[in-house]
């Protein structure tokens, strides 16, 4: 296992298990530590209505218009189960074009996935993370509809 990300760098969101995942606006650069240090992510879960590009480290696309929900539901609930999975040994990030909508909206589903409710996991994100996290009515609703399953701590 990694180092984890340090709680309190800028984005970093623990979820109820202890897994810390961090979200982030692709239009910034990679963040830097509050001791100054670069952590870059070991897998990043990128949220762009287009092809965002190569990263330096192991990532996943997911076709999400801004404001939106993802293109291919099925395919996005994958993708976010492995970013959950992962988030437990390794630094996962994720992120959109602001780090606000779609980012909250998938930082809201890893929560379910973590093993709480969608309305539980929305207010938590937005206590948490960003307060204006999961923008719009049908960004809700995706969370709302998000198959969690049982979580697998």
């Amino acid at each position: 296992m990694s180092e984890p990300w340090t709680l309190g760098d800028p984005g970093v969101l623990e979820l109820p298990s202890g897994r810390r995942i961090r979200g982030r606006s692709l239009r910034a650069s990679v963040p830097l530590g509050l001791d100054g240090s670069v952590q870059p992510p070991e897998f990043g879960l990128y949220l762009a209505g287009r092809d965002p590009g190569r990263m330096p480290w192991p990532a996943h696309w997911i076709a999400w218009p801004d404001f939106g929900t993802p293109r291919d539901r099925s395919a996005a609930h994958e993708a976010m189960r492995e970013a959950w999975q992962r988030a437990g040994r390794e630094r996962v990030e994720v992120a959109c074009s602001g780090g606000r909508g779609r980012t909250g909206t998938a930082l809201s589903c890893l929560a379910v996935l973590d093993g709480i409710t969608a309305e539980e996991a929305i207010r938590y994100v937005r206590r948490h993370y960003d307060r204006r996290a999961v923008e719009t009515p049908w960004q809700r609703r995706f969370v709302t509809r998000f198959p969690a399953g049982s979580p697998m701590h």
